[in-house]
């Protein structure tokens, strides 16, 4: 892939879904929309919270977390206060729950945030926290038909659960929402490479720079390789 593309500072690689504003690469887009009408047969209507997302869009959720503009959340989806951390702690923090701007992969046009609109109780705002998919959550029905359907289709899940409760990929979250269409993104995450993410950042205007850089290695390996493995 272009990597540009791969950065999500180009969109050249993207086609429409039918859902306004929705985008993702052809053959995503075609074998989501196949999921979609075999959800649909089974009762389920599977739409798109986010798919792609820009560089731009994932710099802004960032520095909107780092700044205090934006909700930070813990590891137990409690708010904390992004002035009390130190920079080091509220880049760690972020990261749990939100990538680097450039190692999204919301940026390939592979990845997709699902959810069923018909599930959710009136009045009610959509999180994408992990209590909404989990046992007794709104959309754990949905949750059950994807484990048992969306591999047929190609997706995974990259951001998974363990028997043990805790996320495979060390440091982030669980995302069970978060489809990954595997025959494109495997090769996406191949090409994300620390010296590429490096010369990327080094030119942005991404709060919390210095501390990003100086931990950048350790940055990779807990929250960037480990969740492009497949």
């Amino acid at each position: 892939m272009n990597p540009l593309c791969l950065l999500g500072l180009n969109d050249s690689h993207l086609v429409a879904l039918n859902e306004p504003g929705h985008r993702l690469q052809a053959e995503a887009r075609d074998a989501f929309m196949a999921m979609q009408a075999s959800a649909a047969e089974a009762g389920f209507q599977l739409m798109p919270a986010s798919s792609f997302r820009s560089f731009d869009r994932q710099l802004a959720i960032w520095n909107g977390k780092f700044e205090g503009s934006r909700p930070l959340l813990d590891a137990n989806s409690q708010p904390l206060d992004a002035q009390a951390l130190s920079e080091p702690e509220r880049i760690n923090a972020i990261l749990h729950w939100s990538a680097l701007p450039g190692t999204s992969r919301h940026h390939w046009g592979t990845d997709v945030d699902v959810y069923d609109p018909s599930l959710l109780p009136e009045g009610t705002k959509l999180k994408l926290e992990p209590w909404e998919y989990e046992d007794g959550g709104y959309f754990y029905p949905l949750s059950l038909w994807l484990t048992a359907n969306m591999e047929r289709f190609g997706f995974f899940l990259p951001f998974a659960q363990q028997s043990s409760g805790v996320a495979i990929h060390s440091g982030v979250a669980i995302e069970p929402w978060h489809l990954s269409y595997r025959p494109l993104s495997a090769d996406c995450a191949s090409q994300l490479t620390l010296p590429l993410i490096a010369d990327t950042l080094k030119m942005q205007q991404i709060a919390g720079k210095t501390h990003i850089l100086k931990q950048l290695d350790n940055i990779f390996v807990r929250f960037i390789s480990h969740s492009n493995e497949d």
